[in-house]
């Protein structure tokens, strides 16, 4: 397959060092790109998950193998730490191995739009109604990453393409789709605030591009459940890529049109978003 050559690549939730890791789609992704700009938008390499169990395969090593040649050969690699690598917060600012670290970062367009790059786990203490659902949360997804692997594994057996059941289920559970959509609207408000034309985020492992009152939200998904990243291609317009078994683009910016979320986002006496 022929290189194809982007401005800039955004990819996050990767969680290397987890046998959730759809390491393999990854390296064939990019190794089949060319790009001036590499953003890593957290938890890349999952420190938190690694405290109990480490699954760091051959795969896994040649990921950052690719990362490092493409820092060598000249692309700009930005490595924004999510909540799963957050101790690698303690060097934003600093450069290792061409690689910098950065806590966000604002990424100009080949068309001038400025666009505001952060995990989006910033916004987790306006999301969460309690600590007691965070880890009922948490304990689900994990549950579900484990079922989604072994279907896969089981899929492979058959010759079947990849599919991702969590996500799948993401979408049909009423209360799963009400946390994306005021995820996506506190983020596209966070823009308009800070006089942003979109922001580029990741953690919820839900792809997504959508214009919202005025501005562009893009998510660039994940690497465990969906095997997706956003890209921007050479005239400064975004496209999200899916890239397993099957590899095709999802969505092109051109043929958004202007999004109003109709969700209420009700704010406490102390401004914290249930």
């Amino acid at each position: 397959m022929s290189t194809r050559n982007v401005r800039a690549v955004f990819i996050s939730d990767v969680h290397l060092g987890t046998s959730d890791c759809q390491a393999q789609y990854l390296l064939d992704f990019l190794r089949s790109h060319r790009m001036d700009f590499l953003y890593l938008v957290g938890d890349i390499v999952d420190l938190l998950s690694m405290r109990k169990r480490v699954h760091f395969t051959a795969l896994h090593e040649e990921v950052v193998s690719q990362v490092l040649q493409l820092a060598r050969q000249g692309t700009r690699v930005i490595y924004i730490p999510g909540n799963h690598d957050a101790r690698l917060r303690r060097f934003c600012g600093q450069k290792f191995w061409g690689i910098e670290v950065h806590r966000h970062y604002v990424h100009a367009c080949a068309d001038g739009r400025r666009f505001f790059v952060s995990h989006g786990d910033e916004f987790d203490s306006a999301l969460h109604a309690g600590v007691f659902w965070h880890v009922v949360g948490d304990f689900s997804h994990t549950l579900l990453l484990r079922l989604n692997t072994l279907l896969n594994g089981a899929r492979r057996l058959l010759k079947l393409p990849y599919w991702s059941l969590a996500g799948y289920l993401k979408t049909r559970i009423g209360k799963a789709a009400e946390f994306i959509r005021r995820f996506e609207w506190i983020a596209a408000r966070k823009a308009r605030e800070l006089n942003y034309d979109g922001y580029v985020c990741g953690h919820i492992h839900h792809s997504g591009m959508r214009r919202i009152d005025g501005v562009l939200y893009c998510n660039d998904g994940d690497w465990v459940e969906h095997c997706t990243a956003l890209v921007e291609e050479r005239n400064g317009q975004f496209a999200l890529v899916h890239w397993a078994d099957r590899k095709e683009v999802l969505l092109r910016e051109h043929e958004l049109k202007e999004h109003w979320n109709p969700l209420p986002v009700p704010v406490t006496e102390g401004g914290r978003i249930l």
